[in-house]
């Protein structure tokens, strides 16, 4: 049988002989599986079951033939299914499934996704490239609660973002989801003021996309993916989790003359400022994918003084995308095992949330890896009762 390249085979669980792979063995040894919480998973769909998700003209409009293309991989990566009425279900479907070949106990934390605001306040439907409503993550980890958490996405300029914001907290968010560049909320202004105070407060946690995004443009403000704009919600006493440690692109150094500076060595400058003690964070998700420089996951395994803020998250559905990650480029590096790369992508093929975190527990440099407290994430998003 040909090894699948482009279109993700979605494979059912693994054989007996994979699931008997030493390299797996090694997975999750050492790891409390119940405090094993994916920090960083996505809620795809169509909106054909009544859940509320909505797709911009960006992501289905051939006049978008970049974004079209990308939707029809995310799609597949999922596993959606095209019959009419199963697109939703499928995407769902999919992912308990993956966590069923699981071990007892891991979780993952799925993103809704909220509408562009402009300045007034209002939502920008005609730049939305995607929008999944709170209440439908909401009652996925009702439904499924031994599986799911959720991470609220709330615009702060809309007029009901305080309330949308104590709503979400009072029925179990564990963190609210921003992507600046598509979302178009500056986290530098004023505005968000009072939406940190609450975040503040309920010592909620802030994830935030920041550096170049390509996968929902939305209404493509890239500055506004620049991690030294945070420095606002860490004065207001936020904890922040900087997406994909910020390791894709350039943003404008805002602290010398604004030329452009890789946007990870701004995120890095940003965790060494004394406001960022206790608060920032970053997750770890898209970190190995090809487009990724290698010098930033190095620098990720060799800063042993980073991996106490380092939280582990897959992106998934990315990982379900054959051509976005290779572990044979990451072998070659001398980051992988090279006698491991075949049993990864076989994984690959039947549980990519498996494949994400094998590979970042297989990963090792200059005798470096990443300890378990970085997959153990649960203490930190964990809601105290009481």
């Amino acid at each position: 049988m040909a090894k699948p390249v482009l279109i993700n085979p979605c494979r059912a669980a693994l054989s007996p002989e994979l699931q008997a792979s030493p390299w797996l063995a090694k997975v999750w040894q050492g790891l409390e599986v119940s405090r094993v919480w994916d920090c960083h998973t996505h809620v795809a769909g169509t909106g054909d079951s009544g859940s509320g998700i909505a797709i911009g003209p960006q992501l289905t409009s051939l006049f978008y033939p970049a974004q079209y293309a990308k939707r029809l991989f995310f799609l597949n990566a999922g596993c959606v299914r095209s019959a009419p009425g199963q697109a939703d279900l499928s995407y769902v479907a999919r992912m308990r499934n993956l966590i069923d070949g699981m071990p007892a106990g891991f979780k993952a934390i799925l993103f809704a996704f909220d509408h562009p605001y402009d300045e007034a306040g209002h939502a920008d439907l005609k730049r939305a490239s995607l929008y999944v409503p709170d209440a439908y993550v909401q009652r996925l980890v009702r439904e499924s609660p031994n599986m799911f958490e959720w991470a609220a996405s709330i615009h702060p300029y809309r007029a009901d973002a305080l309330d949308a914001l104590q709503a979400a907290i009072a029925v179990g968010a564990c963190a609210v989801k921003w992507l600046p560049p598509a979302m178009g909320m500056d986290p530098s202004s004023p505005r968000c003021e009072r939406f940190y105070r609450v975040l503040a407060e309920h010592r909620l946690p802030l994830i935030v996309h920041c550096g170049k995004e390509e996968a929902v443009k939305g209404v493509h403000l890239q500055h506004f993916g620049n991690p030294l704009l945070l420095r606002r919600a860490l004065d207001a006493g936020v904890r922040v989790v900087v997406a994909h440690c910020a390791s894709y692109g350039t943003d404008k150094d805002i602290d010398s003359g604004g030329g452009q500076r890789s946007s990870f060595e701004l995120f890095a400058r940003l965790l060494c400022e004394p406001r960022a003690k206790g608060l920032l964070h970053a997750d770890i998700s898209a970190v190995i994918l090809n487009k990724r420089p290698l010098a930033v996951l190095k620098t990720l395994l060799e800063r042993q003084d980073w991996h106490p803020v380092l939280l582990n998250g897959s992106d998934y559905p990315v990982p379900g995308i054959l051509p976005l990650i290779s572990p044979a480029r990451l072998a070659r590096e001398g980051l992988l095992p090279e006698a491991a790369v075949g049993d990864l992508e076989l994984i690959r093929e039947h549980n990519p949330l498996l494949f994400d975190i094998a590979v970042k527990r297989l990963l090792s440099w200059q005798g470096r890896k990443f300890p378990a407290s970085v997959f153990e994430t649960r203490g930190f998003f964990e809601r105290k009762k009481g």
